[in-house]
């Protein structure tokens, strides 16, 4: 199974930092069986907006095939450009298992694949929800700021929602880079 990170508009360093940050405190370092392959979108600027470029950064990296299963990431403005390429590369008969937004506030995420949230704070939580609220998501408590997501998960304490439950509903406490661990075990 692929990752495929889809980094918002920030500095290079911030995206090594957050694959840093959820490894090293997510999986065993001296298991390699259990390091995901990872591929990063390295467009910068409005190019991580761009649908048709994930795509084509997708077509080249997997060679055409379609059938490998694959895992979107992405990050605040990525997010766009992840979730249409995440639509498109199904379409088109890829192996989309799941898509995870961080911090992609004001995004709609709808599609026919898993899809999860996490936010920086309580607010952008329960505000995404008009635009699709996906299965379990995460929030942060207590807030940190929006790079912060990005910059360090595994600093990032905050809840697991369920939005099945409803709201309120019992916190589940854990760090993001967890969260993330946990929604990746549940696809592999």
């Amino acid at each position: 199974m692929k990752i495929i990170i889809c980094a918002g508009i920030h500095e290079p360093e911030l995206t090594k930092s957050f694959i840093t940050g959820w490894l090293d405190s997510a999986t065993d370092r001296s298991n390699n069986e259990n390091q995901p392959d990872i591929l990063v979108f390295s467009g910068e600027g409005i190019l991580t907006l761009s649908a048709l470029h994930i795509l084509l950064f997708l077509r080249d990296r997997l060679s055409n095939k379609l059938e490998s299963p694959v895992i979107f990431i992405g990050f605040s403005a990525g997010v766009v450009g992840a979730i249409g390429a995440a639509t498109k590369w199904q379409l088109q008969g890829g192996n989309v298992k799941a898509f995870i937004a961080i911090d992609g506030w004001g995004v709609p995420l709808w599609g026919n694949f898993p899809i999860h949230r996490l936010s920086h704070d309580y607010f952008t939580h329960w505000s995404s929800v008009i635009l699709g609220s996906g299965e379990d998501n995460f929030y942060a408590d207590p807030p940190v700021d929006h790079l912060s997501m990005w910059r360090s998960p595994q600093q990032v304490q905050g809840h697991w929602a369920d939005p099945s439950i409803g709201f309120p509903q019992p916190p589940n406490s854990l760090n993001a880079a967890e969260f993330l661990h946990l929604l990746l075990k549940r696809y592999e």
